[in-house]
């Protein structure tokens, strides 16, 4: 496989599964030398990386110091892979839990601003990184019965496309990725009935591949990505309608 990240360190958050495992497994094939960054403890010690941090992305001083950390034990972060979320229950504006509400927007909003914020100063001192968060089509959409998982997505985009036009005039990319539904262990969080409306409204009629995601990550992570900044792209099946 082409080396397109020798040299380069790639830190991914809720990288010891999921989509962020599949995204750190390609990046390490094409050369990359891996930091996870992530809460489960248990999953991260058996997950293949140069480092790792057991990390809570919703606490900002923990997150400011897991950058550091990274940058003193592999001499760099050239890319970040902002994939930590969690999808919340489903259930209707009307009755959805307020506190769950407030984890879904902490992990999945909060903790892109706090990981994409930290790492940021870190990139600048070799004026080049490239910064991918992970978004949703749901950000876009909505999808009923997901507020806040909605919600936050579509925050993720709002963030990204103002951190990509501050860091416009830096070797600075920052982008997002919009998946339509990939399964993983995330669907044991939905209902049936949910996972069957997300089925639902894919064109293609099937769910995405994490190394489809992979993929698209992968190019926007890479130094070919240099005229895109502060941009959502899509890996959705046909299901994104803007």
């Amino acid at each position: 496989m082409t080396q397109r990240f020798a040299g380069q360190v790639a830190v991914i958050t809720g990288g010891a599964a999921g989509i962020g495992a599949g995204i750190a497994a390609r990046l390490a094939a094409e050369g990359a030398r891996i930091a996870l960054w992530d809460a489960d403890a248990a999953a991260l010690a058996a997950a293949p990386a140069d480092h790792r941090q057991t990390l809570d992305v919703t606490d900002a001083a923990a997150v400011t110091e897991a950058a550091a950390a990274t940058a003193a034990a592999l001499g760099r972060i050239d890319i970040l892979v902002a994939s930590a979320g969690i999808t919340g229950p489903n259930a209707p504006v009307a009755s959805y839990p307020v506190e769950a509400w407030r984890r879904v927007i902490e992990v999945n909003l909060t903790g892109v601003f706090l990981t994409n914020r930290a790492v940021v100063p870190v990139m600048q001192r070799n004026d080049y990184g490239r910064i991918v968060n992970i978004a949703s089509v749901a950000g876009k959409e909505g999808n009923p019965n997901a507020a806040a998982y909605s919600a936050s997505k579509a925050g993720v985009i709002g963030l990204t496309k103002s951190l990509g036009k501050e860091l416009a005039g830096t070797g600075i990319r920052v982008n997002c990725v919009a998946p339509a539904a990939v399964k993983t262990a995330l669907f044991d969080q939905m209902s049936a009935e949910h996972v069957a409306f997300m089925l639902s409204k894919i064109p293609l009629g099937r769910f995405g591949l994490i190394e489809e995601v992979a993929a698209m990550v992968c190019f926007l992570a890479s130094a070919e990505a240099s005229f895109s900044t502060g941009a959502a792209f899509d890996v959705s099946g046909g299901r994104a309608t803007y």
